[in-house]
């Protein structure tokens, strides 16, 4: 089963709009739209032809916002890569990622956020064998750390959390640490802006690079980050989106993507 984007036309629009504390009013005005087609589009009953105005006022990609809109995108070409697995848990009226990261040659693993229920996780470990050494945690928003301590007790992992969100009894990681997972090496990058410490692990040693980027960035979209917006997007293009074309992006929300799906789809970045 497909696990739905985890943005829409209107999300991704309010984001921008938040980001750059923009009415609705206003961006009317920018884009020389009424009101009431703005609401329109907003509930998926609006004219798509103005869908680019929009598009241009908020400094969004007008192609991609378009298909967006139109829900014609999903992302394709997406990678399939031994030594990775998502997990999906519903949590509420949402759904969130915990990934599994491991070297397919002695089997040791990684854990990158705890999902709202690590049950499938666990499982997957007691399966395949694996013996997890670290737990990294991309942000302590609840839904990311909601099974924390069923993982902790099952695996015994060292924990690492943010240096700017740290959580107490954890160790500490910071933009440009590097740890060692078999052959595999793990890189930290601060990519805040949703929230404080926002943190990105980029993965070296599999057939692909690997970025688990928590909330920082999703398949056609990005974290919410009404405070931080321009840091927000500057970390997505410069730390993120500076990766390989074939990178695989592990979002904690959505499906998994890569960084050519996101240049090209992303409204946020394709321009």
């Amino acid at each position: 089963m497909k696990i739905p984007l985890e943005d829409l036309f209107e999300d991704i629009v309010g984001k921008a709009q938040r980001g750059l504390q923009v009415s609705d009013q206003e961006l009317c005005q920018r884009a020389r739209l009424a009101l009431e087609e703005f609401r329109l589009l907003k509930k998926g009953s609006g004219t798509p032809a103005s869908v680019p105005g929009i598009a241009e006022a908020l400094g969004l990609g007008p192609n991609a916002l378009t298909a967006s809109y139109a829900k014609s995108w999903y992302p394709t070409d997406v990678p399939e890569i031994d030594g990775t697995k998502q997990f999906n848990s519903p949590l509420i009226d949402m759904t969130v990622n915990a990934y599994l990261v491991w070297d397919p040659e002695n089997k040791e693993a990684a854990v990158f956020d705890t999902g709202a229920d690590a049950t499938e996780l666990l499982a997957f470990i007691d399966f395949t064998r694996l013996s997890v050494k670290f737990l990294f945690l991309t942000h302590t928003h609840q839904d990311h750390v909601a099974d924390l301590g069923a993982i902790a007790k099952k695996t015994q992992a060292e924990i690492f959390s943010p240096e700017l969100e740290r959580l107490p009894e954890t160790k500490v990681v910071c933009q440009g640490d590097h740890i060692q997972l078999g052959k595999l090496g793990i890189e930290a990058r601060l990519t805040n802006g949703h929230s404080p410490g926002g943190t990105s692990y980029v993965v070296q040693g599999l057939q692909n690079t690997v970025a688990v980027v928590g909330d920082s960035l999703f398949a056609g979209s990005m974290g919410g980050a009404p405070n931080d917006y321009q840091k927000a997007l500057r970390n997505n293009l410069e730390k993120l989106l500076s990766l390989p074309g074939d990178t695989l992006i592990c979002p904690g929300h959505g499906p998994l993507t890569t960084v050519a799906n996101e240049w090209e789809h992303n409204p946020f970045f394709a321009h």
